[in-house]
């Protein structure tokens, strides 16, 4: 409310002190005639000013600041490949009976183009990301999601996530899987009922995981080649990744 009561304020003032500088004019000049002709003039303008303005401007400011937040938001989703998405992916692969198939697809290379991106995300539609709870270690799962979840917690928080819907559902996903296998106190006992409810959560955070991770290589390769080339190294779907620079 005071913030209204500004604004009108220094609305009412600015017309005052511009009537005020009109009857100067007049004073001084005694031409009416010349202020009509420049007060006119500078009516007319307004309509064009606010098209400069409120479309041109305004839109070019918007454009701006949407670039800064995308920026910023590859900055958290790097920070979560760095932290959890690439040992994570690594992780629930081992539980795929067919991970060979996406290894080889996913074998992203230092010289890939835009061109080979849009192939591979072409690919992965045709590829089913289907985990099976009984191929790896749901133990150590639990125990690597559990010891990451602050710093998961830490990422919700960040309005900045409301403007990416895809990345918010997988943080959501992987945050489910933590809660189920937490809640969890023997994990060697589970009936096959349990275990089957387990491979879907853990085949839902699989491929919404796979497919942040193109994304997320997309953009290294774009803007951030020396980020890209470690990544490259590291590749979670590459079973003995390097990382020394041996050619």
């Amino acid at each position: 409310m005071k913030k209204v009561t500004w604004y009108v304020i220094l609305g009412i003032g600015l017309v005052v002190l511009s009537a005020a500088l009109y009857l100067f004019h007049y004073a001084v000049f005694r031409d009416a005639h010349h202020i009509f002709i420049y007060m006119i003039g500078d009516v007319a303008f307004i309509p064009l000013e606010v098209l400069f303005v409120a479309l041109i401007v305004d839109q070019l400011l918007k454009m701006r600041e949407r670039n800064m937040t995308l920026e910023k938001l590859n900055m958290e989703i790097g920070a979560f490949f760095a932290e959890v998405g690439t040992e994570l992916l690594r992780a629930v692969c081992s539980f795929d009976a067919d991970a060979e198939e996406k290894r080889g697809a996913l074998r992203v290379k230092g010289d890939w183009t835009p061109g080979d991106f849009d192939d591979l995300s072409e690919r992965l539609g045709g590829l089913e990301f289907k985990a099976d709870s009984r191929n790896g270690d749901l133990g150590a799962l639990r125990e690597f999601l559990v010891g990451k979840r602050e710093f998961m917690l830490r990422l919700l928080e960040n309005p900045l996530l409301l403007e990416h819907e895809s990345f918010t559902d997988l943080l959501w996903a992987v945050f489910h899987l933590a809660e189920e296998l937490s809640l969890r106190t023997d994990l060697s006992a589970l009936p096959e009922s349990d275990l089957a409810h387990l491979s879907g959560d853990i085949s839902r955070v699989y491929g919404a995981l796979t497919g942040q991770w193109v994304d997320h290589m997309r953009h290294l390769k774009k803007h951030y080649p020396y980020l890209y080339s470690l990544a490259v190294r590291m590749n979670p779907f590459d079973p003995q990744p390097v990382v020394l620079v041996t050619a």
